[in-house]
């Protein structure tokens, strides 16, 4: 199965998707394919899946770095 986006298409087929070995059903997957990066839910692997380009990848990861999405738990 293809899925169309805008970006180009995300081939669900050839994904083999990887996740912390720690992390179980609890945390994401991750799957490269071609020049596009998508990211799911384990827990819903059959759920919805976000699409980044390798620029947008390349910005999500180092704005997790640098705490950008960190929340601020009072």
């Amino acid at each position: 199965m293809t899925m169309l986006h805008p970006k180009g298409d995300f081939d669900l087929s050839r994904a083999v998707w990887q996740g912390a070995p720690d992390d179980g059903e609890d945390g994401v997957q991750v799957a490269f394919v071609d020049d596009l990066i998508g990211l799911r839910n384990a827990a819903d692997p059959n759920g919805p899946v976000l699409v980044f380009t390798q620029a947008e990848w390349d910005a999500f990861v180092l704005g997790a770095k640098d705490g950008e999405f960190d929340l601020d738990v009072a």
